[in-house]
């Protein structure tokens, strides 16, 4: 089981995704998250996932799209950090991503199967590292950001979203 990173391996913004993740096993956890989120997803249609609950906002399908995306940038920091290569991170463009990935016009089984691949990914990844590779540390935006954090950080922006999708989107 890994334990909960202190406050001192991640940027104070961390800790809003970071207080999200619940108490347990944290691959236990991703693979319970991703087949729920699986479970609620994999039965709309095309038109559900173009929905918008506001102007300005993002498609359901964009959404899905982004948690994936955010969930690859998240790896290639644990990866970089694990392996003792850690550089200065930075953050990125959410609204470049979204824009320039399109999502809305790539069919809605596609977007999901990436969904799905990209946290298996995280699963296999995350599994195959010592607790010395998960305490190691990197630098991002100005903060110390250790390898362990950066997969709760995973746990907790799917949450996040997730919450918004039952309460908004569905």
């Amino acid at each position: 089981m890994m334990m909960r990173p202190n406050s001192d391996e991640f940027h104070p913004r961390g800790e809003t995704y970071i207080k999200l993740v619940p108490d347990g096993n944290l691959l236990t956890i991703l693979r319970d998250q991703h087949d729920e989120s699986m479970l609620l997803l994999k039965d709309l249609s095309e038109q559900q996932s173009l929905y918008k609950y506001a102007e300005g906002k993002w498609s359901l399908k964009t959404v899905i799209g982004h948690i994936a995306d955010v969930e690859r940038l998240w790896n290639y920091r644990i990866l970089r950090i694990a392996r003792g290569d850690a550089h200065e991170f930075s953050g990125y463009d959410r609204d470049i991503f979204t824009e320039s990935a399109a999502l809305d016009d790539i069919p809605l089984v596609n977007v999901l199967e990436d969904f799905s691949a990209v946290r298996q990914s995280t699963l296999t990844l995350i599994r195959n590292l010592s607790e010395q590779a998960l305490l190691r540390r990197g630098e991002f935006n100005g903060h110390p950001l250790s390898a362990r954090a950066a997969a709760f950080i995973i746990a907790g922006h799917e949450a996040h979203h997730m919450h918004i999708i039952k309460t908004k989107y569905l």
